[in-house]
Parts: C-alpha cells; sequence; structure tokens
C-alpha cells in the first residue's frame, strides 16, 4: 500500500494541473459574439441542429471501421511475436484474415459500401 501513495500524488497533481489550466482559461477567455458561436460552415447559415441524426448508412459504415480497426489492433502485437511462435502464429493469423474477408465480402454483398 506505500507504494501506491505516489502514484495518487502523481494523479493528484496531473489533475490539479489540468484544472489550473482549464481554470486561467476560463478567466482570461475574451467573451464572443453570437456570430463567434456559431460553427464554421464555409458562410453558409446552420439550418439545422449539430446533434441530428445521421442516416442509418453510416451506422453499417462505422461497425465496418470499427471491424477493420479492431483488425488492426489484434495484429500490431502478433506481429511483434511473430517470429518466435513460428508458423503456428502465421496460420492463426491467416485464419482471422479469412473470417475478415468473409464479413468483408458479406457487406459487400448487402451494399455496405453503396453511398446512393
Amino acid at each position: 500500500m506505500d507504494s501506491f501513495w505516489p502514484a495518487l500524488a502523481l494523479f493528484a497533481i496531473a489533475a490539479a494541473g489540468v484544472l489550473g489550466v482549464y481554470g486561467a482559461a476560463a478567466a482570461v477567455r475574451i467573451g464572443g459574439g453570437p456570430l463567434s458561436r456559431e460553427p464554421y460552415m464555409a458562410g453558409v447559415p446552420v439550418t439545422e441542429h449539430p446533434v441530428s441524426r445521421f442516416h442509418v448508412r453510416w451506422y453499417a459504415v462505422t461497425l465496418l471501421f470499427l471491424a477493420f480497426d479492431m483488425e488492426m489492433v489484434f495484429m500490431y502485437p502478433w506481429v511483434l511475436v511473430v517470429a518466435e511462435k513460428g508458423v503456428h502464429a502465421v496460420a492463426e493469423m491467416f485464419g482471422f484474415l479469412a473470417v475478415l474477408l468473409v464479413a468483408v465480402v458479406y457487406a459487400w454483398r448487402e451494399g455496405a459500401f453503396r453511398w446512393t
């Protein structure tokens, strides 16, 4: 338990630093007018709420992105240990990539990559 106190002190110092920076920024902030609070839209007036609903096709694209992002998360540690694990690790990775290829083919056939 004694080794926990330095970590807790470091966390407290970091939290105090972050709160100090946010407090200083709030103290010296120059108030903006209503125009500066609008999002930048290249001169076009905003017509909808910033938290409006997205079209349902974006959710499929998001899920595909997350699937391939997770692929990279699993491939990075594999690259680090493949030399010592040998052929068995290579075969497992090809199996993993085969499952992902099946997912891509399924998404392609379902039209997840079409934008119209």
